[in-house]
């Protein structure tokens, strides 16, 4: 077993202790604000064909497909995969695929866009992923990302309490800075590489209203932007 099926097995393993609320499909204000900021960075528009890396339960599938988008998905698990098809319940055609996105389950340069929601920092070798992702979307396509903010404390905080989180399952958080990840964009040959980070509440404030308008004033305090929790990386295939 090499390095990667090593790392994709035991990632396989931590998704199958237990169904991680963080994992389950939910309406929240919180859920849906993370989608919309997705959508808007990523220039998603309905009826476009979207793969999303990591899909896991559907947390963040079913809403880009309220939302018009053709999404696909694409897990290492299939049980994960499974109960995204129970919580769908047969309300969108959304095909899904297991595997590793390094193994294309479409025709290259297939997609409008491939995204993710907190993915990334699960995978082994972020410059040999982003080149597949890459091959993935037309020319002109983009890949974006919703991440951990590495440099936000309260993520090392969450793993350490957090029961079902563990430093193997979770440590590639580390690396989600702007560095390592820009440069794995670019040995892809993506381009008009960007960085945006928001957000500021855990979920039991950030679903109220008072705590939404908090939020926003609170996003705009230049002192804080650095250690905004929630990063978008994201990145173009330049046209042929």
């Amino acid at each position: 077993m090499n390095a990667r099926e090593a790392h994709n097995e035991a990632q396989r393993r931590y998704f199958a202790t237990a169904e991680k609320a963080t994992m389950t499909p939910t309406g929240t204000p919180y859920v849906r604000r993370q989608v919309d900021e997705l959508v808007r960075f990523a220039h998603l528009e309905p009826g476009q064909r979207v793969l999303e890396v990591g899909c896991g339960m559907g947390r963040y599938t079913l809403p880009l497909a309220e939302r018009g988008i053709r999404v696909e998905g694409i897990d290492l698990s299939a049980p994960l995969l499974e109960r995204l098809r129970a919580f769908n319940a047969g309300r969108f055609e959304i095909p899904l695929h297991t595997g590793d996105v390094l193994d294309p389950p479409e025709p290259l340069g297939t997609f409008d866009a491939v995204v993710g929601f907190f993915t990334l920092h699960h995978i082994h070798d972020l410059p040999t992923t982003y080149r597949a992702m890459a091959g993935l979307v037309k020319p002109g396509g983009r890949v974006a990302f919703l991440e951990p903010n590495a440099w936000n404390p309260l993520y090392y905080v969450q793993i350490a309490v957090t029961p079902n989180m563990t430093w193997e399952g979770d440590g590639g958080v580390l690396g989600m800075r702007r560095s390592p990840v820009f440069e794995a964009m670019a040995s892809a040959g993506l381009r008009d590489l960007e960085l945006r980070r928001f957000g500021f509440f855990p979920p039991f404030a950030a679903n109220r209203p008072r705590g939404r308008r908090a939020e926003r004033v609170l996003e705009r305090v230049r002192i804080l932007r650095p250690v905004l929790p929630f990063q978008l990386f994201g990145g173009v295939r330049p046209a042929e």
